[in-house]
């Protein structure tokens, strides 16, 4: 089971743009960096989900990637709302 290579680039590019946002953020303020740090990693997995469900053996693993790219893009979410009423 394959994705589609613009789904693929998109997260790809997607992770870039969540590290981009990440080193500007002002990290003086110690929640800042906590939440940062949050959404850099849930952010960048959402990629690298992507490309284990391209790769998954089986229909049970594809799914399974899938449904923690969902479940990492929904937390990118709750991290980019929570920085953003900080």
């Amino acid at each position: 089971m394959r994705l589609p290579d613009e789904l693929q680039q998109r997260c790809k590019g997607y992770a870039s743009a969540i590290v981009r946002f990440y080193a500007s953020l002002p990290r003086q303020r110690k929640e800042v960096e906590v939440l940062g740090h949050q959404l850099l990693r849930s952010g960048t997995s959402v990629a690298a989900h992507t490309r284990e469900a391209s790769r998954a053996r089986s229909t049970s693993e594809f799914c399974s990637k899938l449904d923690c790219l969902l479940q990492e893009s929904d937390e990118s979410q709750l991290w980019l709302e929570l920085l953003k009423e900080d």
